[in-house]
Formats: structure tokens, C-alpha cells, sequence
């Protein structure tokens, strides 16, 4: 069983993400680790990109800073190592498809492996353009996590179908940040992808109270937080991480109250 199966075995996830290196990496580590002691089942950690297309301006801003400090992906894999060392939280990087290529996607995963991370999700690589990264993924020990959404239609259950590690259900429409409301369209697209498969399913995009992931896990096996997280980190820096854990145990109850 790895890492990320074993998350969803005792019952519905909570997914926190945190930008790598925002507002260092040394504060990152101390995120990390306090979240998945806080009850974080599962931890993305966002690779800062200059062009992050499927981000809100709470991420890109988080994503700015970062790179101003000097953040690189070798960093964030040196990061990952030290993680390793203490701790077996499941951790996904989440990041673009032009990262990958200019590192190397070979020499990418590669250190993916080595370090201890268990997936990637990659944005902007559409469904139909897998192949580019799934072989070596897979080399690797590496789930290549695919993405659903309320456009996705009849291809949901085509990437379901083939999805690996879990299945990103992105609740609403544009890109990431916090919602007052999420749309209803996001139970149909769960009910279509367990019709061929039985991948865990999160909803991501949008979530942040403890009402709102309560909803979500009612009819999900997991609920994903990002931009709400990165906001408490942008109010209180280097001094974020308790504030930080406080609110992933409130979410982590609210979601694991749920049956």
C-alpha cells in the first residue's frame, strides 16, 4: 500500500498545500511537518513558477515571494529529503509542465523518487498529453495525479478511468482562491468517475471554512485547501506556522466528522 492509498484508509482526507519556499524554506519545512501534525492526511507542496496559470493572485503572490527569496526545485527536493527524515505524510509537488521540461523530466522524477515524493500534479498538461510525463512517473515510483473538472463532461470518466494516486475534482470554474459559494456540479462529476473507478476522489478549488469542507467531504473521499492556507502564511510570515496549525485542525475535524 503506499503512501497515498493508506491516506484514504481510515476515512475522508484532508489535503493542506503550501507554496514551497513562501516565506523561506526553512518555514516551509516547519509548515509541513506542524500541518501533518495538525492531521493534514496529504501535503502539496506548490513549486514557485513565474507563470502559474491555473493560480488566483493569493498563489501568485505566494509564488513571488518565494522566488524573490531565492527558492529553486533543488531546494524544494533538499526540502523534501529533510521531510522525509522525520516524517511520512504523503507529499505531492504540485507545479507546471515548462518546470519539468527545463530541469528534465527524466532527471525530474528521478529526484522525485529519491527524495520521497509520492506524486505530481501538473496543471497545464492536458489529459491527452499524459504520455509526455506517465512513463517516467511511473519509472519512478511517482503518481502522475490527473485533474477533473465541470467541463471535463465526458472525458471524466476517460481520465478516471486511468487515474492514478487520487483524482483531482476542481470544484468551480477559473483558477484557484477562496469562494463564498461552490456549485453543485461538482457531486455529478464524483458520481460519474466512481461509475469506473474506485480512485479517491478530492475537491479542490475554492474551499475554506469548515462548513464548506464539511459539504464537500459529504460527498467526496477528501476535501483540498490551498489559497486560504497561503493566506494566513502571507499575514504572519515566518511566524505563521501556529496559526497555520489551528486551522488545519479545524478543518481536519470538520472533514473527519464525516462518514
Amino acid at each position: 500500500m503506499t503512501r497515498i492509498s493508506k491516506a484514504f484508509s481510515k476515512g475522508k482526507a484532508f489535503v493542506a498545500f503550501v507554496t514551497g519556499g513562501d516565506p523561506d524554506i526553512e518555514t516551509t519545512e516547519k509548515l509541513v511537518l506542524s500541518m501533518a501534525e495538525a492531521g493534514a492526511d496529504i501535503i502539496e507542496i506548490g513549486i514557485p513558477f513565474s507563470d502559474p496559470m491555473a493560480e488566483g493572485i493569493v498563489i501568485q503572490d505566494a509564488d513571488e515571494r518565494a522566488l524573490s527569496a531565492g527558492c529553486t526545485t533543488d531546494k524544494l527536493f533538499g526540502l523534501v529529503k529533510s521531510i522525509r527524515q522525520k516524517s511520512e505524510v504523503p507529499l505531492l509537488f504540485m507545479t507546471y509542465i515548462n518546470p519539468i521540461f527545463t530541469y528534465g523530466k527524466e532527471r525530474f522524477m528521478k529526484r522525485c523518487g529519491e527524495c520521497g515524493i509520492d506524486g505530481i500534479i501538473v496543471p497545464d498538461m492536458p489529459f491527452e498529453e499524459k504520455d509526455e510525463l506517465s512513463e517516467v512517473c511511473e519509472a519512478y515510483g511517482v503518481d502522475l495525479i490527473s485533474m477533473i473538472a465541470p467541463t471535463s463532461e465526458k472525458r471524466a470518466e476517460m481520465i478516471a478511468r486511468e487515474a492514478k494516486g487520487l483524482l483531482y475534482c476542481v470544484s468551480s470554474l477559473g483558477v484557484t482562491g477562496v469562494r463564498k459559494e461552490i456549485g453543485p456540479e461538482i457531486e455529478k462529476l464524483i458520481v460519474t468517475a466512481k461509475t469506473v473507478s474506485n480512485i479517491p476522489c478530492c475537491v479542490g478549488f475554492g474551499i475554506s471554512t469548515p462548513e464548506q469542507a464539511a459539504k464537500m467531504a459529504a460527498v467526496s473521499d477528501g476535501v483540498i485547501v490551498g489559497s486560504a492556507i497561503v493566506k494566513i502564511v502571507a499575514e504572519y510570515g515566518r511566524n505563521s506556522v501556529p496559526y497555520v496549525s489551528e486551522y488545519v485542525k479545524s478543518m481536519k475535524a470538520a472533514v473527519g466528522g464525516i462518514k
